[in-house]
Formats: structure tokens, sequence, C-alpha cells
């Protein structure tokens, strides 16, 4: 699954868990944060393996038919990447324009 879902489902988990917590498996509430849970878990399959070393958990490998990791897209060498350099400047004015606009404001006061 990709970043925003994983950050989606990971931000309902303490509600669902108060749901169930609380006695409320049967809710309708409980039910439709359960049907968020299954798609997103939809395209999730493969092997995980774990290194397991005085209580900790190591995660030592991963593979999945499924991926959305693709070495092609991932790097970020010029001519082989999907990725294109000069996307992160607009990116990067965007996201600092908010920290702009405050240093104004605060040059002003």
């Amino acid at each position: 699954m990709d970043r925003e879902v994983m950050h989606l489902r990971d931000s309902l988990i303490p509600k669902y868990s108060e749901l169930v917590y609380n006695g409320f498996w049967f809710s309708p509430e409980r039910e439709a944060l359960q049907a968020l849970v299954t798609e997103t878990q939809r395209n999730v399959d493969g092997i995980v393996r774990l290194k397991l070393y005085k209580g900790n958990i190591i995660v030592a490998g991963r593979k999945s038919r499924k991926s959305l990791y693709d070495s092609k897209i991932a790097t970020m060498e010029s001519g082989t990447s999907a990725y294109n350099q000069s996307d992160a400047t607009g990116f990067i004015r965007l996201n600092a324009l908010r920290l702009k606009v405050r240093a104004a404001l605060k040059s002003k006061r």
C-alpha cells in the first residue's frame, strides 16, 4: 500500500481499538472501519523475514509480488528514473511559501 493510505489506516487504529475494547464489535462504525482496513489490506501479501534477539524484533527482509517498490522508479539517476529532479524545485517552493510569509510578517513587527 502507498504511504498516504498507510497513514490513514494507522490513524484510525486507535478508534478501532477503542470500539472493540468498549464492546462495540457489532456497531456500524466498527464495521465501517473494518471495511476500510479490509480494502487497504487487499493487495498486501508476501514474506517478511524477522530476526529475534533478546526481546527485540528486527525486519531482516521482505518481498512481495505486489510491491509498489520499483528500483527503476526509486533511483534518482538521470536517464533511468521516472522521477524528474526539477519537480522538486516547485515542491520545495510551494512548501516553503508559508515559512516565507511568516518571516515577512515577523520582520514587519
